[in-house]
């Protein structure tokens, strides 16, 4: 990572800021403000909003952290995208709405650099419209915000995973016991039609972090889980929200390793909300968040032997809400744009489509009760086999007896 320049050429300017513009001000947009206050050679500039509310908040945050230089506020993101007063573009818009922002920057005549935060799309199907639209901008660099491989301790982990200090690689465990989710503007996050769904919404960077472990493409997987305790007491327009809120994901890869996710959100009282181990016919490996401790273990040492790493990264200037790890994820970037190109991102689309389709074909298998094969999702059909298996699961009566139908509606 290149860290010591502050000040950049960018869309043929004499070297100025990279100037950075926020669409979507709730609290991960104000997230992504906070970091880039922080962050040397970045100079947000703009903001914008559907909801006043949030213009507001974000503005008032602006202030209240001595940000010098007044933002400019805009109700809708096309608006901000005519203005021209951007390099970058962050997106931290409700879920749903992602993949027509993404196209919309695509297709602006102006150059707009792209952080979307993740999941990238809530389909596969949104996410490979967006990878053939940015075929044709191979000028914009658009980047997924999967950053959860920049914590200090899951970093320090896949150095080992990747030097094979393991050996070869046989088995995966992810453990998230948390919290339930936040409330977010309009309650959007309630509701499957809008996130995803949560292994969709939460858990795409788990998948990510397996994806970069297993170092191979998913094959298959079996899913349980079920909405048994949170929201249930709530109501919005009269419906109850159906997030789940607990699973266990096992994915299978080519190469034969397995991995696990171990999800509950109803665990507040946990020492730990991340818990990822990785066993090798050698040795295992252990990240614990928020600890930010790594731990390592070879069979030949035993137990006796286990050493223990507590973590962190010098670059970090600001920990945030996740441990510095956003923070990091800006620094790359920066860098990145900085490059004219010479540097891809380093989560790109295609490791976003990955994580957002393992978790779509995740709640397909709880919705179905089997497994499934990994290219039902990417193919974005599922078969009339399948259908019928689970035609006893709510809201399969009316899928119809088509050879194929399509995957999103058995989903939702």
């Amino acid at each position: 990572m290149v860290r010591e320049e502050e000040v950049c050429e960018v869309n043929g300017d004499s070297l100025k800021p990279v100037r950075y513009g926020i669409v979507g001000c709730g609290m991960m947009g104000q997230e992504h403000m906070i970091n880039l206050f922080h962050l040397p050679g970045a100079e947000v500039v703009a903001i914008a909003d559907t909801s006043q509310v949030s213009l507001t908040q974000a503005s008032a945050l602006s202030t209240r952290s001595g940000h010098s230089r007044k933002l400019e506020s805009f109700r809708n993101h096309n608006d901000l995208l005519d203005s021209g007063l951007c390099d970058v573009v962050i997106i931290s818009t409700p879920n749903m709405t992602h993949a027509q922002i993404i196209m919309d920057v695509l297709a602006h005549p102006g150059r707009h650099h792209i952080l979307v935060e993740k999941p990238l799309c809530t389909h596969v199907a949104d996410c490979k419209k967006v990878m053939e639209a940015a075929k044709q901008r191979p000028d914009i660099l658009v980047q997924v915000g999967l950053e959860y491989r920049y914590m200090p301790p899951v970093a320090k982990l896949l150095k080992h995973v990747k030097a094979s200090t393991l050996g070869r690689v046989r088995m995966i465990s992810i453990k998230e016991h948390r919290f339930p989710f936040l409330v977010k503007v309009n309650d959007w996050n309630r509701f499957n039609e809008n996130t995803g769904g949560t292994l969709v919404e939460k858990c795409c960077h788990f998948f990510d972090l397996m994806n970069l472990m297993a170092d191979s493409r998913p094959l298959r997987l079996m899913a349980s889980g079920a909405q048994d305790v949170n929201h249930l007491d709530e109501r919005y327009n009269g419906k109850v929200p159906d997030i789940i809120d607990n699973a266990f994901v096992i994915v299978e890869y080519e190469n034969g390793i397995r991995a696990m996710l171990d999800l509950c959100m109803f665990a507040e009282g946990s020492k730990n909300e991340q818990e990822i181990s990785v066993v090798g016919e050698l040795a295992k490996v252990e990240a614990l968040v928020p600890e930010n401790v790594m731990r390592l273990g070879s069979r030949s040492g035993s137990r006796e032997g286990v050493e223990t790493f507590h973590c962190h990264d010098d670059h970090i200037k600001y920990n945030g809400l996740h441990h510095g790890s956003s923070y990091l994820e800006h620094l790359d970037f920066i860098d990145a744009v900085r490059s004219h190109g010479r540097k891809p991102p380093v989560v790109g689309l295609y490791e976003g489509l990955l994580s957002v389709a393992i978790g779509q074909a995740a709640q397909l298998s709880i919705k179905l009760g089997r497994f499934v094969d990994f290219d039902e999702v990417m193919q974005e059909k599922v078969s009339e086999e399948v259908v019928a298996f689970g035609s006893d699961t709510e809201g399969s009566d009316d899928l119809g007896t088509a050879e194929t139908v399509d995957i999103q509606k058995v989903v939702q």
